[in-house]
């Protein structure tokens, strides 16, 4: 794979090409006005209304790399060339409209047998910045497909590792979603070089299950059904839990992770002894920079909480998820995918993350001066913030001649 991330002898990357897509990119996605409120401070007080800016938020480095990549696909190979995508770009329904709209048409991240013999040799096949399976990986090289990787080095960084444990045949206990893209390009990374082992944990109290099996031992055929889905084939936790390595799903709360192999490397030293606790445990910091910049600047923001919390982003998005729990714990939190949801200044429409759908509620914006913040995952563009500003001054009156000139 080269630095252009697309196959051998492609270079995307090249001035020529990349000069068009970033003012391609620049048009759909920038904000002026959200640059301007950084410049002071990250703060706009307009008619009794404060909005306060996280520090950090919105599109990292990966993110941007995997959408630059994307548009210089279709710029390198215009139509009538076909260009396939692995399931969504990032998780942001507005940025995968737009990818769509360049006529990128999106694939199972998995693809089916029929997918699969539909694509030929001179497709282009876009990998998301979430990675993709090895399975499927090799399939598409097979097939002799021009493949663009827009994995995120976070991510590969994550593969690394769980790779090097497998061939130390230490189990990758894997702090995630199961069911998430990411995890599952990870996972596959645990299976596919030899003969190694996962197993994914969810949070603190599946951890604590896990912890309680390495000191005590247990119901095996229980311990499986728990985590039925959540483990590589032939897993036996009486085997495959003597030695393990924590790694991650790079979008997780850094703190919960950090619990998860405190718990873990405890419980292996509880069960094995301090002094051969090296054989049994291993542990690497992934977490992604940007997931663990946004959160931190978020936690900055509600030491001194606003009224309320706004949280832009898509409703799939795990760093965006996260962020909104953080502001749930703290005071009134809004999770939506864009400025739309709020209807009126009595009525928005948010994601309920323990419903898993969207919910109405009332008395949202309160008369009076009223304090908002916001943030937004890093696979939100900044012009969808903007417009969620631009929604609040016009829900409090204030002109759009002021609101222009902010």
């Amino acid at each position: 794979m080269t630095r252009s991330g697309a196959s051998p002898n492609l270079n995307l990357r090249r001035p020529d090409v990349m000069g068009t897509v970033q003012a391609q990119v620049v048009a759909h996605y920038r904000s002026s006005m959200v640059e301007r409120i950084r410049a002071q401070g990250g703060v706009l007080a307009v008619q009794g209304l404060t909005i306060r800016l996280a520090k950090e938020f919105g599109f990292c480095y990966g993110v941007e790399r995997a959408i630059d990549l994307a548009y210089a696909a279709r710029r390198v190979f215009p139509p009538p060339r076909r260009i396939f995508l692995l399931g969504e770009i990032i998780h942001n329904p507005e940025v995968n409209d737009q990818i769509r709209g360049l006529g990128i048409v999106s694939i199972a991240p998995r693809p089916e047998e029929g997918e699969l013999a539909a694509i030929a040799a001179e497709d282009v096949v876009i990998i998301p910045a979430f990675g993709t399976e090895v399975t499927t990986r090799r399939r598409l090289e097979e097939k002799g497909c021009i493949l663009v990787d827009t994995t995120c080095g976070d991510v590969m960084s994550v593969w690394k590792r769980v790779r090097q444990y497998s061939q130390e045949n230490v189990t990758s206990i894997i702090h995630g979603k199961a069911r998430h893209e990411e995890t599952k390009a990870t996972t596959s990374q645990a299976t596919a070089y030899g003969s190694g082992h996962y197993l994914v944990v969810f949070d603190l109290a599946e951890t604590d299950y896990v912890c309680q099996y390495i000191v005590e031992g247990g119901d095996k055929k229980a311990f499986l059904r728990k985590f039925r889905g959540a483990y590589s084939a032939g897993f036996d936790p009486d085997l495959h839990l003597r030695a393990v390595g924590v790694a991650n799903q790079t979008t997780m709360l850094r703190g919960e992770t950090e619990e998860v192999q405190r718990r873990i490397r405890a419980a292996m030293e509880r069960r094995y002894g301090t002094e051969h606790l090296v054989r049994h445990f291993r542990f690497f910091d992934t977490i992604c920079g940007a997931t663990q910049d946004r959160q931190e600047a978020l936690q900055r923001l509600l030491e001194d909480p606003p009224d309320l919390l706004l949280v832009i982003g898509g409703y799939n998005s795990s760093n965006t998820s996260h962020l909104a729990e953080m502001g749930e714990s703290v005071l009134p939190t809004y999770f939506i995918k864009n400025a739309a949801k709020m209807v009126s200044g009595d009525l928005i429409v948010h994601y309920n993350q323990h419903l898993q759908k969207e919910i109405e509620s009332t008395g949202w914006l309160p008369a009076g001066d009223v304090k908002v913040g916001i943030t937004a995952g890093a696979s939100c563009p900044n012009n969808l913030i903007e417009e969620a500003i631009r929604r609040l001054l016009e829900l409090r009156g204030v002109a759009v001649q002021e609101r222009l000139e902010v």
